[in-house]
Parts: C-alpha cells; structure tokens; sequence
C-alpha cells in the first residue's frame, strides 16, 4: 500500500484511463470511491436536492451541465445506503501537499502511547527502518526505532485515508486522532477500518468552511450561556463569546490536553454513548430506567463546557482578554482528571439536554 501511495500523483493523471472502485463495509453504511463521469451525477442531483438543502455539511451537486461536464474523471464517494455524493476536485498538486504535511506531522507524534503497546516499542530497529523506507520517511535520524516504525505507519494509513476521502484529504490534528488507534491496533487494514468509523463523525472538524467546529462551538456558547450566565457575560465583555478559544479541544477531541490513558478514557465513554444511541435507547428509555444521565452525541461539547466552567472564577476575576483564555487553555494539558471533567459533564446532560 505505501508504495502505491508513492505514485499517487501519476495515478491521479492517468484517471481518464482507469476506474477505482473501493467498496467501503463499516457499521451500517456502505460506501464506494469511485471515479465517474459528472455528467452521469446530473440527473441523479435533482432527485436528492432537497435533501442537500437541509444538512449544509454536505457538498452540493452542481445541476448546470456545461459546468459539470469534465472529460476528467473525478473522486466521488457514494453511500448506497443514503445516496450521498460528495464531489472532489482534488489534483496531484493536493495530494503531494498532503504528503509533505503528513510526514512532517507523523515525525511529531508524542511517545506517550509506548507503555500501552509493548509489542510495537520493541520493534526492532530493522523492520523499523524498511517501514521508513516503504513510505519515504525522512529526517528521522534522532528518533528512536520505535518512533519511527510509528511514524512511518502515520504515513501510511494517513496518505490511504486521502486517498479514500479527498474531500478532506489530510489537515494537522488528523494524525492526534489516528496515533492512539495505532498504538492500540498492531493490524494497519484494522487501524485503518478503525479510523474510517472514527472520522465518520469528526471529518465536519476538517472542512475548509469550518461548517461543523463553528455548530459545536455555538453549542458548548450555548452550553455556558444557560449553565452560566455571569461567565457567559463576561465572555461577552470580552468579544469571546463565540468560543473560538476552544478551537483546538473541538478539533482533536481533547487528544492534547489530556494524556493517553484519559484520551481513551474519554473517547470511550463517548463512544459508548453514540452505541447506545445507534442502538436505539433514547432518553425515554433511560428516564425510565432511571440512569443518571441519558446517552449524547454531544458528550464532548458537555465535556469541553465543563472544562470552561470548572474555571470560571479565574476566568472572570483574571483574565480580561480572549488571548489571556486562550494562553490558560493551551497550558491545560496534563493538568485535567478526565473522570471528573466526566462527571461534570454528565452533570450538565442531566441539567440541559432537554434545552439543547
């Protein structure tokens, strides 16, 4: 697979000559990646208008003919299942971009995740080296084997998922979610599987328009607005309202602030809410059943709201600039319990999902 993504840009130019068909099986979705012609999309745009109109997270069929008949193939990803059509006119240039960031950041992924992958820490400093190789890693001399076996499968599984979505491609913080799922996944093809299903419900963090942080930011706003009044003024006061502070925790899901071990704490607990709802346990069932607090997509914008709020009287009393919140922010990392910001989120569920 690596060395396949190696020739990546050449493929991309020979598409008039080729067909792709990936057929994606995760969940209860499947999808494919294929390459058609936009012309053929036209007439099936129509049928689905509607439906594009109401989720704004999704990428519009353009219905004009003379712009949408390219002799070039394009990437299209179709879900059978809800008949999704997400259009990329990604060109090599896009990709090569992708792959120098990609390396850049898989040089730089933290090593904290060694103690919970023995396996893969005593990797010998061989097939660590041909793992670099296979994929065109460089500038990884001060690294250690481990590290670079790592990084070098960052690079791999990274460049696929390009590949499988280039309408997201690859943007920094993508390989924050992967490295856990690498460490804990010895197998590349399941790791990779993994991460699909993961970025099912984060890939709206990487969109160019920002579409998707800008909602979850609205919804922590309005988390502390109705928690908070007296914090939430002062954010106004201070033009930081808007929760833009909260940008990078929104983006990888906390993966910096916390450590390994709390990140797949907390990634679990969410993941267990979203499997209770895929399941069909609504807040019904749990009111009566009496649980404390019923199952969220959102657990995490609860959990980032609580984080803040955990903080108010510094906030309010201290800091009288967003730069000022955004500094205390950043230097959370380390310094949280996961099972009390847990709590507290839990706490706020209970309190206000029914005015969320």
């Amino acid at each position: 697979m690596p060395r396949e993504l190696k020739s990546l840009g050449s493929k991309a130019e020979e598409s008039e000559s080729s067909n792709w068909d990936v057929v994606e099986s995760i969940d209860e979705d499947t999808s494919e990646l294929t390459s058609v012609d936009p012309c053929m999309i036209e007439s099936e745009s129509s049928e689905s208008e509607s439906s594009y109109e109401e989720d704004p997270d999704r990428t519009p069929v353009s219905t004009n003919m003379e712009e949408s008949c390219d002799p070039k193939p394009r990437f299209v990803r179709t879900a059978s299942a809800k008949s999704d059509i997400f259009l990329s006119d990604r060109t090599p240039e896009d990709f090569t971009t992708w792959q120098r960031i990609i390396r850049v950041d898989a040089i730089r992924a933290n090593t904290e995740w060694v103690l919970f992958a023995r396996n893969q820490a005593e990797v010998s400093k061989e097939k660590a080296l041909q793992s670099a190789i296979s994929v065109g890693l460089k500038d990884f001399d001060h690294l250690e084997p481990y590290m670079i076996y790592h990084a070098a499968r960052l690079v791999a599984l990274l460049e696929a998922y390009a590949v499988y979505d280039p309408e997201i491609g690859y943007c920094q913080g993508m390989s924050d979610l992967l490295s856990p799922i690498v460490a804990v996944m010895e197998e590349d093809h399941e790791a990779f599987w993994c991460f699909v299903g993961f970025m099912r419900k984060a890939r709206h963090n990487f969109r160019l328009d920002e579409v998707g942080i800008r909602r979850q930011l609205k919804t922590v706003s309005q988390i502390i607005k109705l928690k908070d009044s007296q914090l939430y003024r002062h954010l106004q006061q201070l033009q930081a309202e808007d929760c833009f502070f909260l940008y990078r925790m929104v983006v990888v899901l906390f993966r910096r602030e916390l450590t390994f071990e709390q990140t797949m704490c907390l990634w679990e607990v969410m993941w267990a809410d979203q499997a209770a709802i895929r399941a069909g346990i609504g807040r019904s069932t749990w009111a009566r059943i009496r649980l404390h607090a019923p199952p969220t997509d959102d657990l995490l914008l609860y959990a980032i709201a609580a984080c803040v709020l955990q903080r108010r009287k510094l906030i309010i009393e201290k800091y009288s600039s967003m730069d000022e919140i955004l500094r205390e922010c950043n230097s959370m990392a380390g310094q949280l319990d996961v099972w009390k910001l847990l709590d507290d989120a839990h706490h706020l569920v209970v309190d206000l999902h029914h005015r969320i």
